[in-house]
């Protein structure tokens, strides 16, 4: 097989160029990839293409040119230079090896090959099979944009040049995957972005080497910052392009690939994760607001339960004034065993969900909130303390507005609840403690990831707690290390 140092040339002789296509990309026993032979003023072309992935209406269009051309056009004018003005699209290409005409075949492009002639013609006429922009359904907001990512990479990149009209925006293309040659474009803005960042990025994607990242962009994001079995998100994942052109203005870099509908944002911290784009849809007062009851629910789906129970097992730490929190009675099983199972009882919901019909999902919860769990506590399993606090964690869990994150923190507070198990408040303690330890550790792309917590920085902080307003953000993100400072120019 040729490798890619060794490119095999396009030959003269149209013959021995189907030869190859037989032999190395299945010409006649693969249904959908197609040759069109053409005879135009005594020379013969050869048109490659593969169904599905070209737009036919433009393909008509091409051949119906070409076949316009008369003899007497021939002699005034070279019959190559003629086809290749006659090619009716805007973009037209010349290619000098069969490798790379595969690779074009191959990603819906179409190839003209000439007779007596050792360069091919590469027109764009994809048309790739997929949906259109709609509202991403894990960042709906209630006032403000509805369309969103979609599985096509030429769609999302046109989305988001729509909102970022800047000549100094820039799209860089490679493929990635031996075999699913897969489009990844990084998208950053020239005079804004750290230069050494996007040095980076490109250096890690250009060694990545596998047969194929067909599960996107969760794939190159293993390569790209090495996560090992790390539960916490390195990389943040939008679906929408106006969050994405918000970040890309502020100094981050993008990793679009091609049939994912969502893209990468790097680098990130902690705090990118927690914030949505609904704050910023709203007035800085509201959108504060929101922030905050958002950071209550994330404190509560990680300290409400280990806290709770930390209590009921040591009611000589509550507070006279509270100490009523508790069970009021006492089962046969455990407190700990019951939290343990209310709260894998509610992830079974949840998977079940997200793979049962939308007309029965509805239904499916109803039955499971009001029969499953009224009649596991008049049977005496759980207490209905628990029930309670496991779903009030629930809903911080899915108040997350990272997924990602919000699985995390679900992680970390089943670990915290051991430690209060087996070593009650010290467990507690060390639990936190140890946790707080890692997260300090964990650096995504050379970036502290508590930042602007740990290492301080208090302008940064107030505008994570406070939602500032657009007039008053003057400064980019200094972590991201950004050329130019100043979001709003002199």
């Amino acid at each position: 097989m040729t490798t890619k140092t060794d490119k095999k040339p396009i030959s003269a002789n149209l013959a021995e160029n189907e030869q190859f296509f037989k032999s190395h990309v299945g010409l006649n026993t693969s249904f959908d990839l197609g040759i069109r032979k053409l005879t135009i003023t005594d020379y013969r072309v050869n048109l490659y293409y593969v169904n599905g992935l070209c737009d036919t209406a433009y393909i008509t269009q091409l051949l119906r040119q070409l076949l316009m051309i008369k003899d007497d056009q021939v002699e005034n004018l070279k019959f190559k230079e003629l086809l290749e003005n006659q090619l009716v699209n805007q973009s037209v290409e010349k290619i000098y090896s069969l490798d790379d005409v595969v690779d074009q075949v191959l990603s819906g492009l179409v190839v003209f090959l000439i007779e007596d002639t050792t360069y091919g013609l590469v027109v764009d006429v994809r048309s790739y099979p997929g949906r259109q922009p709609q509202e991403p359904d894990t960042e709906k907001i209630v006032r403000g944009a509805r369309d969103g990512f979609v599985e096509n990479i030429i769609v999302n990149t046109g989305l988001i040049r729509r909102r970022i009209r800047d000549e100094r925006l820039r799209y860089e293309m490679m493929r990635i995957g031996e075999r699913s040659k897969t489009d990844v474009c990084i998208a950053y803005v020239e005079d804004v972005v750290d230069p050494g960042l996007v040095k980076t990025i490109k250096k890690e994607l250009e060694t990545i080497k596998i047969d194929g990242i067909t599960m996107g962009d969760k794939s190159v994001e293993e390569f790209l910052v090495r996560q090992g079995y790390n539960p916490y998100p390195l990389v943040r994942y939008t679906e929408r392009p106006d969050v994405a052109a918000n970040h890309l203005l502020e100094g981050h870099v993008i990793i679009i690939v091609d049939t994912s509908p969502s893209v990468i944002i790097t680098p990130t911290t902690i705090f990118h994760h927690v914030q949505h784009a609904e704050e910023y849809r709203q007035a800085p007062a509201v959108g504060t607001f929101l922030r905050w009851v958002r950071f209550l629910g994330i404190l509560a789906s990680v300290f409400l339960l280990p806290i709770w129970f930390l209590y009921s097992i040591e009611p000589t730490l509550l507070p006279e004034k509270i100490d009523y929190i508790g069970p009021n009675e006492k089962k046969n099983i455990p407190i700990v065993v019951q939290i343990f199972l209310a709260d894998f009882g509610l992830e079974f919901l949840r998977m079940a969900a997200i793979h049962t019909p939308t007309a029965l999902s509805t239904a499916m919860g109803l039955i499971a909130a009001a029969l499953i769990g009224e009649i596991a506590i008049n049977v005496g399993l759980f207490v209905p303390e628990v029930i309670l606090y496991v779903a009030i964690a629930g809903i911080g869990t899915f108040a997350t507005p990272s997924y990602e994150l919000s699985v995390a923190n679900k992680m970390v507070r089943l670990v915290l609840l051991t430690a209060v198990a087996l070593f009650h408040l010290e467990g507690l303690i060390i639990g936190c403690t140890v946790i707080l330890i890692f997260l300090v550790s964990i650096k995504s792309l050379n970036t502290p990831y508590l930042w602007p917590f740990l290492p301080f920085n208090a302008k940064a902080l107030w505008q994570i707690i406070v939602r500032t307003t657009v007039p008053g953000a003057k400064l980019r993100p200094s972590i991201v290390h950004p050329q130019n400072v100043k979001k709003q120019p002199d």
